[in-house]
Parts: C-alpha cells; sequence; structure tokens
C-alpha cells in the first residue's frame, strides 16, 4: 500500500537529496578526472629514452700547418657518422668542408678525424681571408653529424 502512494507522489525527489547526489556527482567526478589526469601527465612527463648523440675532444695534434688529426669519443648513445666540418680561426676567417667523408663510429668508441685546411684541402671552401695554423693561436672547430647536430671544439697550436 505505501509502495502505490509513493508511485503516486509526482512531487519528485526531495531538493535536499538533489543537492546531496549533485555534490556526490562533481565530487566523484572531479576525483575521476584528477585520476585520469595525473595518470596521463605522469607517463607524459616521464622522460622517454631517447637516443643522443654527444662527442668529446679527447686530444688534437697538428701534424702540418694545414692538418690537425682530432681524437674524438662518441660519448652519446647511438652512432655517429661526421658529414661536413667548419675550421674558425680568431678573426672569423672560415673554411668549410661541406662534403665531408668523416669517420662513423659506435657509441663509447672513439675515432679519429683528420681536419685539413688551406691548400691541402681542394674541397673546402674559404670565407675571409686564407689561413693556416700557427703556432699560439686559437682555432674553433665545429663538426656536423649526419643528422645535422654539431658540436664545436677550441683548441689551439
Amino acid at each position: 500500500m505505501r509502495f502505490r502512494r509513493f508511485l503516486k507522489n509526482e512531487r519528485g525527489i526531495d531538493t535536499i537529496i538533489a543537492s546531496v547526489l549533485m555534490v556526490a556527482i562533481v565530487v566523484i567526478a572531479s576525483v575521476m578526472v584528477y585520476v585520469y589526469a595525473t595518470g596521463l601527465f605522469g607517463a607524459i612527463a616521464t622522460p622517454q629514452k631517447v637516443a643522443t648523440e654527444s662527442i668529446s675532444l679527447e686530444y688534437a695534434s697538428f701534424t702540418s700547418n694545414n692538418t690537425v688529426n682530432l681524437s674524438i669519443r662518441n660519448i652519446g648513445t647511438t652512432p655517429i657518422t661526421l658529414k661536413s666540418y667548419y675550421v674558425n680561426d680568431y678573426t672569423g676567417n672560415q673554411y668549410t668542408r661541406a662534403n665531408w667523408s668523416g669517420p662513423m663510429f659506435n657509441a663509447t668508441t672513439q675515432t679519429n678525424a683528420i681536419i685539413v685546411i688551406s691548400s691541402a684541402c681542394p674541397s673546402c671552401t674559404a670565407s675571409g681571408t686564407a689561413f693556416v695554423f700557427q703556432s699560439g693561436y686559437p682555432y674553433t672547430i665545429i663538426m656536423v653529424t649526419a643528422t645535422n647536430e654539431q658540436f664545436s671544439f677550441m683548441i689551439t697550436r
């Protein structure tokens, strides 16, 4: 009998019960959004293991006024192929060897790169005044990898 009276009541849910239900729904939805957002952003914020290129200069030895032998080590996590280099003197003059068949070496290995400038390098292009390696002067060597990463070293003869 009471059940029939409840169904005949067309007033609906009391406003207090409706308010409590709305607050509960908002709280539950907020918690769900928070859990989803922290899980999603936590996965994005975690750095992924990506292969990196990195070169370290171990030493440089000048074999002539236009040749330097660089001992370089791949301290990155991926093999490196060197494809071009730039040699700058202290006044801003530059030699560029754009199509260089430089060495390829694996991660954690060491190799030698022979850098040639001036008349000893017919495939080099010069900008500014021609120069050779002179004792006591600094030179900047920029090496470019096959992935266009650039590594710069300052050496002094």
